[in-house]
């Protein structure tokens, strides 16, 4: 072989190579490669817990004032409206003392603040409905005090998914027939009253609002108190003390009942 023959094949031999090489490295670029696996759709947010419907207690009157007298369990239930920092701190109190309290809550209310029923129920409290605007409902017709129960009934469906737990009429401690009735076309087949009454919306003091309670308070009470008075909040941690030193504790409407 001529030395021009053999410097052609040594060219040639290293095109080969050189090609071996290329084709390689596209084989290892194009076939074999681990791509990222596609972004996935990030996962819908998981929807709050409906809130428990309205429940109809057989053996029980239509009006409720009391609950079983012989379990040490007792009912605070607060007309909800007001200050929603206080409501907040009160809620945060109750929760800090180991109560589950009750929140019926005017609809004007729950417009204005409507974070707070969520609130509630995540503190594990009852939520329930005290009308629209709480007005004097036992003053209206049937037809108009149904409309006022329905209104804020309109507002706890939005915002929970439920009616609420219970019913309380405005601006009177015990609801006439026609107010009955239009609660029950409303969903309500018991209006929730209360046999002991804090006068806490009177502003009487934070003592005044513990002596009032505690005088009268048993196994089985339900205690009619508010949301929105700096005087209940100041109460309550004194109040769940003195019920904790009786053996009695504050759970919901629904708990007592149950």
């Amino acid at each position: 072989m001529t030395l021009t023959d053999r410097r052609g094949a040594l060219r040639a031999g290293a095109a080969a190579a050189l090609a071996g090489a290329v084709a390689g490295a596209l084989t290892t670029a194009c076939g074999t490669e681990t791509r990222p696996a596609p972004p996935r759709d990030p996962a819908p947010a998981p929807r709050p817990p409906e809130a428990p419907a309205p429940r109809r207690f057989p053996g029980l009157p239509v009006e409720i004032t009391d609950g079983p007298r012989d379990r040490p369990l007792v009912a605070l239930t607060f007309h909800g409206q007001g200050d929603p920092a206080l409501a907040r701190a009160l809620l945060a109190e109750a929760e800090k003392g180991g109560a589950r309290v009750t929140v019926l809550a005017v609809g004007e209310w729950l417009d204005a603040h409507p974070d707070l029923a969520r609130r509630v129920l995540d503190g594990g409290h009852d939520l329930g409905n005290h009308t629209q605007r709480h007005l004097d409902v036992d003053a209206m017709t049937e037809d108009q005090a149904h409309a006022e129960i329905a209104a804020c009934a309109t507002r706890l469906r939005r915002l929970t998914g439920s009616i609420g737990t219970w019913f309380r009429p405005s601006r009177t401690r015990h609801a006439g027939e026609a107010v009955r009735r239009a609660a029950r076309r409303a969903g309500y087949p018991h209006v929730l009253s209360y046999g002991v009454d804090s006068l806490d919306h009177t502003s009487p003091g934070a003592p005044a609002v513990v002596r009032n309670v505690t005088t009268r308070v048993g196994a089985g009470s339900v205690v009619s108190l508010h949301l929105g008075y700096p005087d209940t909040l100041a109460a309550l941690p004194p109040l769940l003390a003195e019920l904790d030193r009786r053996g009695l504790r504050a759970v919901t409407t629904t708990e007592l009942l149950t």
